[in-house]
């Protein structure tokens, strides 16, 4: 699989290791209607979560549904691990011009993250209580910002759907009220994981950030 360039986002990886620990169990009941059964369902969920992929990524991914061992499918795992796309390429002075605005920004120690696995890039300042998300957004890193607030406590969080120890985290977003006197504003708000690593570890689906940023940004 070297031929092929990096395509697996990590929301897919981490799927695709929740979907081969399916077929991991199914293979441990030693039911072989469960274990097909398993597999007929992964392979149309494989088809939806990547439509665009080309006949060599399919040929790739479809080996998925011809496991048969617990070795197999640590193998497949590992297989794929060259294949995940990272990250793009964030410096300091990237997301210092991605928050432009911001007064005195804190910019966070870069080393500390792995940008291997990485959904969304996240880091707060506790001394002005603000939270930054950056993402890349139709191709294009785009910068959101807001204020956070402990909950001590754990609940879902919007971004992976995970139970998992949150804050609540607010943005204020100009809406698109065509009015001619005044700019319209509207707060939005979630609960959002404290720990950017472990929310990127769970996270297999995009729908719910991307919307959200979306409308942060008042792009809806």
């Amino acid at each position: 699989m070297s031929f092929l360039k990096p395509f697996i986002k990590n929301h897919q990886y981490n799927w695709i290791k929740k979907q081969v620990d399916q077929i991991q169990q199914a293979i441990g009941t030693s039911n072989s209607q469960v274990l097909e059964a398993t597999k007929y369902e992964t392979y149309l969920k494989l088809m939806e979560k990547f439509p665009d992929a080309s006949e060599k990524e399919r040929n790739v991914l479809e080996n998925m549904v011809s496991l048969k061992s617990e070795v197999e499918c640590q193998e497949f795992i590992q297989r794929l691990e060259p294949l995940v796309e990272a990250f793009p390429p964030v410096t300091k002075q990237t997301l210092k011009s991605l928050f432009s605005k911001t007064k005195n920004l804190k910019v966070p120690d870069l080393d500390t993250y792995d940008f291997r696995y990485m959904t969304y890039l996240s880091w707060s300042d506790p001394g002005t209580n603000q939270f930054f998300i950056v993402y890349p957004l139709n191709g294009q890193l785009v910068g959101i910002k807001g204020k956070y607030t402990l909950v001590h406590k754990k609940n879902i969080c919007f971004a992976c759907n995970k139970h998992e120890e949150v804050a609540l985290f607010s943005a204020i977003a100009k809406t698109k009220k065509h009015q001619i006197h005044s700019d319209h504003y509207q707060a939005f708000g979630n609960y959002l994981c404290i720990n950017n690593e472990v929310c990127n570890k769970n996270i297999t689906d995009i729908t719910s950030l991307e919307s959200f940023i979306e409308k942060v940004l008042g792009n809806v």
